[in-house]
């Protein structure tokens, strides 16, 4: 609006750079809002960018529910779309919901990054899923996995007290 008031009429790739430089979820969601309302299609960058806002703002639900607008319209998800609703599950600890956007990646005919399993393994060590975190580990294809991926499974094992795969895992990693 403000841009409206001062003649810059605001485009696509003008109101995607607004929603990713808004600090605040409410702010990029008003301009996703604003984009279609004013007859713009926005593209996957607009959505990724209010996907990131939302995990930013801990909102995974809002980040799910955008995602699943984008299959129902023009913008089809890409892995960033996922890796960012991923991680707005992580954050809040929502391992069920991080796996179920996993799966779905994979189901869907998107190649998990391990930026997708790093995060998926972060959420159930949020949620205490030791064994979870550990088929996500073994499951990661060679030079995927990284120090951050054995840091999360090594931290669940932690958090359960399961202290000889929290071992194992050193081991591997040495």
């Amino acid at each position: 609006e403000a841009m409206q008031e001062n003649g810059v009429l605001p485009d696509l790739v003008i109101s995607s750079a607004a929603i990713s430089a808004s600090s605040k979820w409410q702010m990029a969601l008003g301009i996703l809002r604003s984009m279609q309302k004013n007859e713009f299609t926005p593209n996957v960058i607009s959505y990724n960018a209010t996907i990131s806002a939302f995990e930013k703002g801990e909102q995974w639900q809002l980040a799910i529910g955008l995602l699943e607008e984008m299959h129902n319209g023009d913008a089809l998800p890409d892995v960033t779309s996922y890796n960012a609703a991923i991680s707005a599950c992580e954050k809040t600890g929502k391992w069920q919901q991080a796996l179920c956007l996993l799966w779905k990646m994979l189901a869907v005919g998107l190649m998990p990054t391990d930026i997708s399993y790093n995060a998926a393994i972060s959420a159930c060590e949020k949620g205490a899923r030791w064994q979870h975190a550990l088929d996500l580990l073994y499951g990661m294809r060679k030079g995927d996995t990284d120090v951050i991926s054995y840091n999360a499974a090594i931290s669940a094992c932690e958090k359960c007290e399961e202290w000889h795969h929290a071992l194992r895992l050193l081991e591997l990693i040495q």
